[in-house]
């Protein structure tokens, strides 16, 4: 998945799903907490796949699978963010969804800016092309 998405949280804690994310993510898929302050939808397959790694740690992972939630979406594409992950992301109303390779992420229009007011110039890219052998 790639893109970003600017969208608000409707006053039923609910939010759309990008259309240009729909095929990807699917009708059902699950919304657990990230890890730099953020949501992540994982469609169908891609939870299967880390299901299947975490069984090996478990233990590690109890607050992870009991923060996740199975979401299936209305008619309108929307599904409810429970409050206790809009509190964990510091999200309000205002969200930037994100892409992210085999997943989708939500962030706080917030945090969404100071991370790419760090992240988005030249030499941080390069940086990452680097990295990965590019």
């Amino acid at each position: 998945m790639t893109g970003t998405y600017e969208h608000s949280i409707d006053n039923a804690g609910r939010l759309i799903v990008p259309a240009k994310l729909r095929d990807k993510l699917g009708s059902t898929f699950y919304l657990s907490v990230g890890v730099k302050e953020n949501l992540t939808l994982y469609p169908l397959a891609a939870w299967d796949r880390l299901r299947a790694k975490a069984i090996e740690n478990a233990y590690d992972l109890d607050i992870f699978f009991a923060a996740a939630r199975e979401c299936e979406v209305d008619k309108q594409w929307r599904f409810q963010i429970p409050a206790d992950m809009k509190e964990f992301a510091k999200i309000d109303r205002d969200v930037v969804i994100t892409g992210n390779n085999d997943r989708a992420q939500i962030w706080s229009a917030e945090n969404w800016k100071a991370k790419t007011s760090q992240q988005l110039n030249p030499e941080y890219i390069a940086k990452l092309m680097k990295g990965l052998g590019i």
